[in-house]
């Protein structure tokens, strides 16, 4: 005769580590209110479940709004790894979504840097594991984008140097990528030539890793904007691996490499340095990236050109 027994597995589709999410519009200030509780595995499962809610546009707005991010700004002080590693998750998902993407629409962007947190991730920076650091590196260079102030008020160039002598390729091209976003403004441009980042970032345009030299190549081309900026660049024969650039299989590395020299041809020293490479400047005119072909014919207009 058959007997009933009551299964010690799970049901299906229940994941125990996260939070059960409440229904309807109750969902994001449920799990809100449960990201400020004192008790360490309410935190944790709660910051799970945001994990997956906010790959939604529409969570990440309500998110905004109810005000998450004051909660999450607060949990990056956590004493827990794993909620510091989780918080940092949710803000680099909220900071990259496509459509509702945090850093490409005001209302995303605009949140987390008046919220104050750009200075606890510069902060974070400098403390966390590599893990970590690519997060906070990649949610940095979104925000940056929109607004650099309170990253360069909180000496946020000094750490990116650091981190662009780190042994991971990986923090390397961020670090740099970070660099691009940051030296966007006139105020960004100075503090990387002031801190000696420009012999760095030439010395990584001879990185292994093309993505590392492409974003070097990308900070460079904004640090160079400024006459201090490009003699700097100048002074450390960075037209040389530039130059070598030009023929990367990567067109983003082309792209910015074209850009910077084309800075650099502005001083009267890199345009005579560059005017024998013209040939070159004429092969990328037929570039099969039209960015590419347009960026070679600006080049070739200042390197030309004559008093």
């Amino acid at each position: 005769m058959a007997d009933t027994r009551i299964s010690t597995y799970l049901p299906p589709n229940v994941n125990p580590a996260q939070a059960a999410i409440a229904y309807g519009c109750r969902a994001l200030p449920k799990l809100n209110e449960e990201l400020q509780a004192d008790d360490l595995l309410t935190r944790q499962k709660a910051l799970m479940a945001l994990c997956d809610l906010m790959h939604d546009p529409e969570h990440v707005y309500t998110a905004i709004r109810i005000g998450c991010l004051e909660s999450l700004k607060a949990l990056l002080r956590d004493t827990n790894d794993l909620v510091r590693i989780k918080t940092t998750e949710v803000l680099y998902i909220m900071a990259t979504h496509n459509v509702g993407r945090a850093c490409s629409r005001p209302a995303g962007a605009l949140g987390i840097v008046n919220s104050g947190l750009i200075p606890s991730l510069v902060w974070k920076l400098q403390r966390e594991e590599e893990e970590i650091q690519a997060l906070l590196l990649d949610t940095l260079a979104a925000c940056l984008m929109e607004d650099a102030t309170e990253a360069l008020a909180s000496r946020a160039v000094p750490f990116l140097k650091e981190k662009l002598l780190s042994a991971n390729s990986n923090i390397r091209s961020k670090a740099a990528h970070t660099l691009i976003a940051i030296s966007i403004p006139l105020e960004g441009k100075i503090q990387v030539w002031q801190h000696d980042v420009i012999p760095i970032l030439v010395h990584l345009l001879k990185d292994k890793e093309e993505e590392v030299q492409a974003n070097a190549a990308g900070a460079l081309m904004n640090a160079t904007v400024t006459t201090e900026g490009k003699y700097a660049a100048l002074d450390v024969e960075a037209t040389g691996p530039l130059l070598q650039l030009l023929g990367a299989s990567l067109s983003k590395a082309r792209l910015n490499a074209i850009k910077a020299l084309t800075m650099l041809a502005e001083a009267p020293e890199g345009r005579k340095l560059l005017q024998s490479h013209v040939a070159t400047f004429r092969v990328l005119e037929e570039d099969f990236s039209p960015a590419v072909q347009r960026a070679a014919q600006v080049a070739l207009k200042v390197i030309e050109w004559k008093p």
